[in-house]
């Protein structure tokens, strides 16, 4: 089209520009070739048409056969010599009359040629953009997919109309009419729609168009900053005939219709007053996921990784992932006792893992199904960490082997920030997935909710057009066109590693469950839907018709797959257990028993060779690269560390560097991921030096530890929670032997992530049977930053703890541990932080990790640990008792002060100028939850005679006193009270303003002094 314009502008503006034109390696190629319409030549034509010899040549050939010409110079000369004497069409060389009209018109007709060749370029482009706006999606036939039942004006969708058309849009918009329908034009090299032909007639060119994009398929990807890609899916939509089935693929669709369509008239029959979230009205789902399955397959995929919101799960389970019918019948009944831990949940959010031969390749595949609350979209970020850790533990860079399918609802999909948080996860080095293939079941309304009022955006799918996502909107009354769609997502996916967006239009035969009724709330809708036939009889019959199944075997197929269920429904009756690990959608054979349990119940200590020590230390305070220019502040800071190392001391950044590096030494996959986690928010940590004189060239030391040890990865990532959470979540589902680490840029930070806390983290386990060992380090401390940049929240995890406050337990330690949920700790020591760090990796069972880390005290000078805390034999240490003075007098002391965290260097220094040393014991509890009653009692009775004080510089309604208080009594079997020390309650986690802070702060200490005081006047 670009040389059209160059063409155009030249006839206008002389004939100087032409050289340049041709210089600069573009030729005038429409008229390149005799049996086209044009001579051999490739001069420009504008300076063929003002050589009179050329106009001599063109007519000559013209005189010999009319089609040996462009139909533009045909009509041409037709209409000179229309207007000429008689006689003179008689002669073989054109009369200087006919080379006078020539000269005086040639420059019109070309202009005029180049003009509309311009107008069916503009035209054909057209529809590549806009075509899917007019696309015949909506199977009900009432509602116009995009929301808006505007025609776009470029657009001539009814070509016998083509004047009406252009005369209501202006007049002039292409300069085409009616009698320019059977013109031939040359097609430009961006469409693929002539096949073998390079011209068409305007009407067949109009024709294939609308075939292509304005028929049950809808192709979003003009907006693709690619012109590989768009060409790629030009291709696979404009080549006429591209989309045929062979009988025997009709055939396998309709087999898999069958068992969609059956399985849900199953279920209603003999359940019909269950909730199941039924498929029907988007049966064709089920042929659409096997299908990209089968294709991903053909093309090496053999594990597929998939998420999705309830609507159709079970359907998926039976008929993709295979789980065993009586197993998803007997969810239905109510006597079913449970036998594994936990709650369980509703049997439309339960997963599945599923290893199997694909019968279409004859290849094995994984399949699984992860488990997804009612949280719609939720499960996005957690099947995309799961994916990654699976391409990353296997090698497989490119996602050649291992990919991911995220089906969703239209509303959702809108709606929920989520999506698009996970969106922009797909192109992050240490994110990706290479692909992911995305379905929308596009009910056209959610729950009750039209999508005019749902959605400010044309489609529900428009948020995938920010990571150029090519999005194929298809009629899901269409079953071929749903599978040609399938085909090519799967065949984009695995040529360009890049996300896609199949939005299947489709329409909800029921209420938003199966006891809804919908006619409240759109009953024209839903008398159309009742209207509906069923796709299954609308192919069948289409299928009979075209000869490629009988009627009777249709009714066979049928019969069979009935006859299937009739039997696991009686198998079903036999099961009066749920197994819930039966569904667990990430299981670790190779770590748990064959029952799924651990197979011990000891955790080995967490000490380290002086040896281990000593040459981590000296890896994390040097640069293992030659050559490297580091910054100046951050060889000041290694050195910093090579002096602790020197000492045998370690602070903060240290003590971490030494855990993860040991667990690096034994095989252990670490990966540190949040916000600014390389250097760390507080510029303490470091762990990927930059170069300050090549760009780009970086140095993680840690992964030059050992010779053969496990890779480390530290990642920045976006600036998201949600959606780097449950990424975070789902890759440490995949392995258990591996310490996935996501950290707050500020503890509070982790708010908008609420929802994989509560769904997934705190519950995961109760509900699914599925262990998670991913850690949270969450900033915490009051330090006057504001409100904001304060508190991580402790409240909120430990009120989700589920250990019993009124209930002491038998056992403790690793006992304890495996039957909590998660675990939360706040660590004043190095030391002990790096303790608890590889404790998470040597418990023989694994819980979520909750550490309250600290700020002030990265560089506090107390808050520094001897390398004799992590020597051999020590481990992590639930509380810390006093060590000083008053430990010696135990029944001397008359207060014992129970606190957390940074409180305690703030206490202890309050205590020495106080002169308090022998009367005052401060304990510390390292371990919040599960709660340390054995330790905690053992301290009460060594201090029988003082009174029992929880400190803490939280606020009372907030951090840990309303869990402690409780249990606390407990342990004193209620016989004497627990004092409160600290902030009074607020609404607000912290005050914004400084002065405030440190009154706050002087008020609280001054309490505390105050009551000691107050003991030793009694």
């Amino acid at each position: 089209m670009s040389q059209f314009r160059v063409l155009a502008g030249v006839l206008k503006g002389g004939g100087s520009p032409f050289l340049r034109w041709r210089a600069g390696g573009l030729t005038w190629r429409c008229w390149a070739h005799p049996k086209r319409g044009c001579s051999s030549r490739t001069d420009p034509l504008p300076a063929v048409v003002s050589n009179s010899s050329y106009v001599e040549e063109m007519y000559l050939a013209w005189l010999d056969d009319h089609k040996n010409v462009h139909e533009s110079w045909d009509s041409f000369f037709r209409n000179i010599q229309a207007s000429g004497p008689s006689g003179e069409a008689d002669e073989r060389r054109p009369s200087a009359l006919l080379q006078g009209r020539v000269l005086s018109h040639s420059l019109d007709v070309a202009e005029k040629v180049v003009e509309d060749h311009l107008a069916v370029h503009t035209l054909i482009r057209a529809y590549q953009i806009r075509g899917h706006h007019v696309a015949q999606l909506d199977p009900l036939g009432i509602l116009d997919a995009d929301l808006d039942s505007f025609v776009p004006s470029d657009l001539i969708t009814t070509i016998d109309k083509l004047g009406e058309i252009e005369l209501r849009v202006g007049g002039c918009l292409y300069g085409l009419d009616e009698s320019d329908l059977d013109r031939s034009f040359q097609l430009p090299h961006t469409t693929f729609i002539g096949g073998q032909e390079t011209t068409l007639p305007l009407r067949e060119i109009i024709r294939r168009l609308e075939a292509s994009y304005c028929s049950h398929i809808g192709v979003e990807f003009m907006f693709i900053n690619n012109v590989n890609q768009c060409q790629w899916i030009r291709q696979k939509f404009e080549t006429p005939g591209i989309m045929q089935f062979t009988s025997a693929e009709k055939r396998t669709l309709l087999a898999r219709l069958i068992r969609s369509t059956r399985f849900e008239d199953f279920l209603a029959r003999k359940w019909s007053s269950e909730k199941r979230f039924g498929l029907e009205g988007c049966e064709v789902l089920i042929p659409a996921l096997k299908t990209i399955i089968d294709k991903s397959s053909a093309a090496g995929i053999d594990s597929v990784i998939m998420g999705m919101p309830h609507r159709g799960r079970l359907n998926v389970l039976a008929n993709v992932i295979r789980k065993d019918l009586d197993q998803i019948f007997c969810q239905f009944d109510p006597k079913l006792e449970a036998a594994d831990e936990g709650s369980g949940d509703v049997k439309y959010h339960l997963g599945m893992y599923h290893e199997r031969i694909n019968r279409e390749t004859d290849k094995n595949i994984t399949l699984s199904l992860v488990a997804n609350p009612s949280h719609l979209e939720a499960v996005d970020p957690v099947v995309q960490g799961k994916t990654k850790a699976e391409q990353f533990y296997r090698g497989d860079t490119q996602g050649k082997k291992v990919m991911s399918i995220l089906m969703h609802g239209d509303a959702a999909f809108a709606g929920q920030g989520v999506v698009y948080e996970t969106f922009h996860l797909s192109e992050l080095p240490s994110y990706t997935t290479n692909g992911t293939i995305h379905v929308v079941v596009n009910n056209q309304i959610g729950f009750t909710t039209d999508p005019r009022v749902a959605r400010s955006s044309p489609y529900p799918t428009d948020v995938a057009r920010v990571v150029n996502a090519p999005i194929f909107h298809v009629n899901a009354d269409d079953p071929e066109a749903v599978m040609y769609v399938c085909r090519v997502a799967a065949e984009w996916r695995a040529t360009f590693n890049k996300d896609v967006v199949i939005d299947l239009v489709c329409y909800r035969r029921f209420g938003h469950n199966e006891m809804d009724e919908p006619m409240f709330t759109q009953p024209l809708m839903y008398k159309q839907i009742h209207r509906q036939e069923h796709v299954l009889k609308k192919y069948s019959e289409k299928l009979i018709a075209e000869g490629v199944v009988t009627l009777q075997e249709f009714e066979e197929e049928v019969a069979k797959y009935d006859k299937i269920c009739e039997e696991a429904y009686t198998s079903s009756k036999d099961e009066k257990i749920l197994h819930i690990r039966h569904w667990l959608d990430s299981p670790w054979p190779d770590f748990f028993t064959a029952q799924g349990e651990p197979k011990s119940m000891s955790c080995l200590p967490t000490g380290l060779d002086e040896e281990v020590l000593q040459h981590i230390g000296q890896i994390a305070s040097s640069v293992p690269l030659e050559g490297f220019n580091i910054h100046p502040g951050v060889s000041r800071i290694l050195r910093g560390r090579a002096d602790l190392v020197k000492s045998r001391q370690m602070d903060w950044a240290l003590g971490e560097y030494i855990a993860f590096g040991s667990l690096l030494k034994d095989g252990i996959h670490v990966r540190l991921s949040g916000q600014d986690v390389e250097r760390g928010t507080f510029s303490h940590r470091h762990h990927v030096l930059h170069d300050q004189e090549v760009d780009k060239r970086i140095c993680v030391p840690m992964n030059h530890l050992w010779e053969n040890q496990a890779s480390y990865t530290v990642c920045n990532s976006s600036l998201s929670e949600y959606g780097v959470v449950g990424f975070e979540l789902g890759f440490a589902m995949a392995n258990p032997n591996a310490l996935i680490l996501w950290e707050a840029q500020f503890g509070d930070f982790h708010n908008t992530a609420q929802c994989i806390i509560d769904q997934f983290i705190s519950s995961g386990q109760a509900k699914w049977v599925r262990n998670n060992g991913i850690v949270l380090l969450l900033p915490h401390g009051m330090e006057g930053m504001g409100p904001e940049h304060s508190s991580a929240r402790p409240e909120r995890f430990l009120q989700m703890t589920k250990d019993d406050p009124d209930h002491i337990p038998v056992y403790f330690d690793v006992q304890q541990l495996y039957e909590c949920n998660w675990i939360v700790v706040n660590c004043s020591t190095p030391a002990n932080y790096c303790h608890v760090l590889r404790r998470q990796i040597l418990l023989p069972f694994r819980k979520p990790l909750i550490i309250f880390t600290p700020k002030s005290l990265l560089r506090h000078p107390d808050a520094r640990s001897g390398f004799d805390d992590l020597a051999k034999g020590t481990k992590f240490k639930r509380l810390i008792p006093d060590e000083g003075p008053a430990s010696q007098s135990p029944g001397q002391v008359k207060r014992v002060i129970f606190c957390a965290g940074k409180v305690y260097y703030e206490l202890a220094k309050e205590r020495k100028q106080q002169n308090l040393d022998r009367d005052v014991a401060i304990i510390r509890l390292e371990q919040i939850s599960p709660f340390p009653f054995d330790l905690v009692s053992e301290e009460v009775e060594k201090y029988g005679n003082a009174e029992l004080i929880w400190c803490q510089e939280e606020h009372k309604n907030m951090g840990y006193y309303d869990y402690v208080r409780p249990r606390f009594l407990t342990v004193v079997a209620n016989k004497k009270p627990i004092w409160y020390v600290g902030r009074d309650p607020a609404a607000a986690p912290a005050t914004g303003n400084k002065s405030t802070h440190l009154n706050e702060l002087r008020k609280f200490m001054d309490t505390l002094a105050q009551r000691l005081a107050a003991m030793f006047s009694t």
